[in-house]
């Protein structure tokens, strides 16, 4: 058992309202900068729809993350030796900016320094690269809010696996639903972006497991924006490096939340220390499709077990570090509860943002017109048939999780590699929560429905209160549970010049210099 803490992740999507202050908080600090423009380390693309950039889920076109062979083991999909050989000079998978965007700026001078005339003047979109005037075709939040449904929600990879009727019923505008999906660098357990650099410049660090890349040592081969299966590491074409999220470390080393999660308004954002073991990662990766869920919540280990604690105390784990394991809201959410899912688990990267899927609409339920109908309503929720309504009395208010507008299936697709099994259990669990709390704040649910609903997901009255508050209730200190930041171990890694067994060696700073 190898031990080792990983700084986690969770967004509750039930919360997401869609402002992006998340997204300009990180632009104003990080990207902010001439070879930049692009780059959103953090952005909100709305759901269903093709994000940023176009059709980022589709690694038939990207070729990112792993795959696993016929005999059980993973590779990388579109990088490594010798595909990056292959591939020097070009490389046929690698996102070009108009599967970004042409970052653009508006010529406001002309708009008070314009010649007298009888026109009003205006102020053109100008590229931020050419500096020439350019006509705007996308941009990173061009589809937000179902906009241009036609050219970009209904393209939405995840769509793929329902039927062509379930796909028309999603876009007819009475039944038309959709919710927002932040993401920024998952800071994977298996990065494939760390094992497809030649350079060596892409790691991660061992004490907090934050994926960073040196620029003294990036050589600009990219790929690791190919390798990358969400797309989130970037090039920027004015220093000739990679870049990505560093997940505001100078800010969490000094006791600080990182910037996007800091901002957020909806206060969607949690995260915590995780303990896994690491011996199991290829294990874990290299699991059937169906079991990859299971396998990476196994990975993650109790923090409360004297066993875990030992072997993280004989890896150099702080013991500030364990104690925020413990407090993890993470940890919570993830394994306590089983709230949370990963994103897209099929890349086989063991992602580190989890997401608590969307339980929408609030008032799912549906009804029949026809009266007639009535006795038909669990097929009619299957087939999506026509003359629906909402129907919001008490009764109906607390459907089955089948009869929301929002299909198991497309939810599956992003957060569980297709498997609705385990979406169906997280947002009966959200239901469950729900119907408790109007048990206990309204009275008007019988307490058998409230107990039925609790003991059918496993929940206790003590975890669903605490599900609650974590959700509703929770302070800052609550959610964003960082450990303290130890500067005496960083000195000793600096000026460290030999191995543990007291061989010669390069000390941690000449070999991030010489590319070690």
């Amino acid at each position: 058992m190898d031990i080792r803490a990983q700084v986690s992740m969770v967004f509750h999507l039930d919360k997401c309202i869609g402002c992006h202050t998340c997204s300009v908080a990180c632009k104003n600090i990080w990207t902010d900068r001439k070879g930049a423009e692009y780059q959103w380390w953090n952005n909100v693309e709305t759901k269903p729809g093709t994000g940023y950039p176009g059709k980022w889920e589709d690694q038939e076109i990207y070729k990112g993350g792993w795959v696993r062979d016929a005999k059980g083991r993973i590779r990388l999909k579109g990088a490594g030796k010798s595909k990056g050989l292959f591939n020097i000079f070009h490389n046929p998978n690698f996102p070009t900016v108009e599967d970004y965007y042409e970052p653009f700026t508006y010529n406001y001078l002309n708009l008070i320094e314009a010649p007298p005339g009888d026109d009003q003047p205006t102020a053109r979109p100008i590229s931020m690269i050419t500096g020439e005037p350019i006509d705007v075709k996308m941009g990173p939040n061009w589809d937000d809010d179902l906009g241009g449904s036609a050219d970009y929600a209904r393209n939405d990879p995840n769509l793929a696996e329902l039927t062509p009727a379930e796909q028309e019923a999603m876009f007819q505008l009475e039944r038309m639903a959709f919710f927002y999906l932040p993401r920024i660098c998952n800071h994977c357990l298996n990065p494939a972006c760390v094992a497809s650099c030649p350079s060596g410049a892409i790691y991660k660090r061992g004490e907090d497991g934050i994926v960073l890349i040196n620029q003294k040592v990036c050589r600009a081969w990219r790929m690791c924006v190919t390798a990358c299966p969400y797309k989130k590491t970037y090039y920027n074409w004015h220093t000739g490096k990679s870049e990505k999220c560093i997940l505001c470390y100078p800010r969490m080393e000094a006791g600080y939340a990182p910037a996007c999660m800091h901002s957020c308004v909806g206060r969607i954002r949690y995260i915590g220390v995780l303990l896994y073991d690491a011996d199991r990662i290829e294990a874990v990766a290299s699991a059937d499709e169906k079991d990859l869920i299971d396998r990476q919540l196994d990975i993650l280990m109790n923090p409360f077990d004297d066993a875990v604690i030992a072997s993280a105390k004989a890896n150099g784990i702080p013991d500030s570090t364990i104690k925020a394991a413990q407090n993890s809201p993470a940890y919570k959410f993830i394994k306590e509860w089983g709230m949370a899912l990963p994103l897209h688990p099929e890349f086989r990267t063991l992602p580190m943002l989890w997401y608590v899927p969307p339980l929408l609409p609030v008032m799912a339920s549906v009804m029949p017109t026809d009266g007639a109908q009535k006795g038909k309503l669990n097929e009619m929720a299957k087939t999506w048939t026509d003359n629906w309504l909402y129907d919001t009395s008490t009764d109906e208010l607390w459907g089955t999780v089948e009869q929301t507008r929002f299909p198991l299936k497309y939810l599956a697709s992003l957060f569980s590699a297709g498997n609705t099994a385990p979406v169906s259990d997280r947002l009966k669990k959200l239901m469950a929560v729900r119907i408790y709390r109007r048990w206990k704040t309204v009275g008007d649910i019988p307490e058998s429905k409230m107990a039925q609903a609790l003991r059918d997901t496993g929940l206790t009255q003590e975890a669903a209160e605490g599900i609650f508050y974590l959700t509703a209730l929770a302070k800052f200190n609550d959610r964003f549970v960082i450990p303290a930041a130890h500067r005496e171990q960083a000195m000793e890694m600096l000026e460290f010049t030999g191995d543990v067994k007291g061989n010669s060696g390069f000390g941690f700073r000449e070999k991030a210099e010489r590319g070690m």
